[in-house]
């Protein structure tokens, strides 16, 4: 068997239209797959994150890979081409030069939520010590200082662009904004004011569940078709990708591959955020202090099950709009969870989950107890988070260091998501009472 490649495929390359920062699983099986679906004229020139090792994979192979989608029963492959450069993200010279160029119309971003070093606000996070050295002017390693950067150079041209975050953070375009304005507002107030007047920032809500490739997986992936491939992706058959914003220089058709544009997305992200990725959140530290390992064994167990509608019951109070079919969408994402075919590891989803839990839960609690009422499923996956924490199964943190010396009191932990939630003593004293009884009901 040959190795893959656009020769071998019999495919060529489109020209670079636009760029993507956190080339991962996510982005090959949504965004580069949306371009594939509806377009070959806009090529995609996609930088990896920390690891050069996903860059230096598809690069042998032209920026090709197999996509394999996965239901309960079967699997669909074929083949994505609209990647057709994979850079090292530490090659900033190569991203300056394709931001800045007139052909590029946008720059997408799948940098996880804590990729992003804002503070709630948007405001750059001074204690994060990658974003303090961008902001004190030394040469930028954070994505978004490395975005400013490549803004400079854009600035030369004249040309406006459209800046579209894809990771799961409410009204992500203008948190984004305001982070790279108040990032180019240290190198240049003119840089700024031209990002103000020039740059676009979509907001969106993406979804397409994306396991983490088992070896198992990636060796029988690989093997598919006549070639084999080093850099396969395993999905779901669902995707879906809701955007709100202005192209200011075009894009590509995704609504021909089920793309929806409105005016208002709020009600989209929050549906997202608080059903499905709140109830990830929740069987990841619950599931695990349960000794589980997989969504769909999680969902498959009564308590975590039971869990899940029971929050899902306090995050639709807050939702309360008819029109975003909320029936529908639950049964759809049990139908989801409980695909055994796709492993989706808890251990995955549980990082960085002081981040992920101040999105995906605590608006629900906080909503719940203005309400005078007890938020108790908003509670359990809180409790699940210190359990786990308190198991040494939580997994990689940008809070780390806070947690560790706070992983003794809960009311420290809690803390570290809401403080006011931390000064509730009623909700507190609930999650107390979830953590005694999660203690109880382990098998």
């Amino acid at each position: 068997m040959t190795a893959l490649s656009r020769a071998a495929a019999g495919l060529q390359a489109a020209p670079v239209r636009a760029v993507h920062l956190g080339l991962g699983a996510f982005h090959r099986a949504h965004q580069a797959w949306y371009t594939a679906a509806v377009s070959d004229d806009w090529g995609i020139a996609a930088f990896s994150g920390r690891s050069p090792e996903a860059a230096e994979a598809l690069a042998r192979q032209d920026g090709l890979y197999t996509l394999v989608e996965r239901d309960s029963e079967s699997d669909r492959t074929g083949i994505v081409a609209s990647i057709v450069e994979a850079v090292d993200g530490a090659r900033t010279d190569r991203l300056i030069e394709l931001v800045a160029a007139e052909s590029t119309a946008l720059v997408t971003l799948t940098i996880t939520e804590a990729g992003y070093r804002l503070l709630p606000d948007g405001l750059p996070d001074a204690a994060d010590p990658v974003m303090a050295a961008d902001l004190a002017g030394e040469p930028p390693r954070s994505a978004l200082g490395r975005l400013a950067l490549a803004l400079d150079a854009r600035r030369a041209t004249g040309a406006p662009i459209a800046v579209v975050p894809c990771d799961n953070l409410p009204a992500n375009g203008a948190l984004v904004r305001a982070g790279l304005l108040a990032l180019a507002e240290r190198r240049d107030a003119a840089l700024a004011e031209w990002i103000g007047e020039n740059v676009s920032f979509v907001s969106t809500s993406v979804d397409r569940i994306t396991p983490r490739l088992s070896p198992a997986d990636r060796e029988a992936a690989g093997r598919l078709g006549p070639w084999t491939d080093a850099a396969p992706v395993v999905t779901e058959p669902f995707s879906d990708w809701i955007l709100s914003g202005a192209f200011p220089v075009g894009r590509p058709a995704w609504e021909a591959a089920g793309a929806r544009f409105v005016d208002d997305i709020t009600p989209f992200e929050h549906r997202k955020l608080w059903l499905l990725n709140g109830a990830h959140s929740l069987l990841a530290y619950l599931g695990s202090v349960r000794g589980l390992d997989v969504v769909s064994d999680a969902i498959a167990d009564p308590v975590c099950r039971g869990a899940v509608l029971d929050f899902w019951a306090e995050a639709r109070r807050t939702l309360a709009d008819e029109s975003l079919g909320l029936d529908e969408y639950c049964a759809a994402l049990l139908r989801r969870f409980e695909n055994p075919r796709i492993r989706h590891e808890l251990a995955q989803i549980g990082l960085d989950g002081a981040t992920k839990l101040r999105l995906r839960v605590v608006p629900t609690a906080r909503a719940e107890r203005s309400a005078g009422r007890d938020a108790r499923g908003a509670a359990t996956p809180i409790a699940a988070w210190v359990a786990a924490i308190r198991r040494g199964g939580y997994g990689a943190d940008s809070e780390s260091p806070a947690i560790a010396r706070a992983a003794g009191d809960v009311r420290a932990l809690v803390r570290i998501l809401d403080p006011d939630l931390a000064d509730d003593l009623a909700f507190t004293t609930t999650i107390t009472a979830e953590l005694s009884a999660m203690h109880k009901e382990q098998p």
